[in-house]
């Protein structure tokens, strides 16, 4: 049983050469955010950029209402419970994030819905918490560490061990302390 050879590439596909991702996917990213009435894919897909990082580390745009006179559309944002309060009083800079997204006054109200804080279908709706800053180590720690790494002639291996010395040392004083 032979197998018949693939077909050549057709020089189009040549010349186009390699697609981004997004290009590839615009499609279907385009019909997922219509099904839920996102007339602009990018609020979805660029959420931090629309509203800022704070923001958008504690809301994602689930839904687009639109009423039945089709004046003004209703974007629903979900949210955890300790941080509704704060997305409250912040509702109305978001709807003109939002709406200068859109390019006119597409949404006239954000309405609210509070989750835990991993939402509701499989880490869906994660938030995550800010960043903590890592304290400086201890000087005598890291010199112990450069100290440690030292014989290694190797400058990414011995960066990278120096590191690791730096944390066991860090740990264990912290245990100890």
């Amino acid at each position: 049983m032979a197998r018949t050879p693939a077909p050549p590439p057709s020089a189009q596909r040549r010349i186009r050469g390699f697609e981004a991702a997004s290009g590839l996917l615009k499609d279907q990213i385009r019909s997922v955010g219509e099904s839920r009435g996102f007339a602009v894919a990018r609020l979805l897909t660029h959420w931090p950029e629309v509203v800022g990082e704070d923001m958008a580390r504690v809301t994602r745009p689930v839904k687009v209402g639109y009423g039945r006179e089709g004046m003004g559309a209703t974007l629903t944002l979900l949210t955890t419970g300790a941080m509704a309060p704060i997305v409250e009083m912040q509702k109305e800079k978001l709807r003109e994030r939002v709406n200068a997204v859109y390019g006119y006054a597409a949404i006239s109200r954000v309405l609210l819905t509070q989750t835990a804080s991993t939402g509701f279908a499989e880490g869906q709706a994660e938030f995550t918490a800010a960043p903590k800053a890592k304290p400086a180590p201890d000087p005598a720690i890291r010199a112990e560490a450069a100290r440690t790494a030292a014989p290694i002639h190797d400058d990414a291996l011995r960066q990278a061990l120096e590191a690791l010395a730096q944390n066991i040392l860090t740990r264990r004083k912290s245990k100890e302390g």
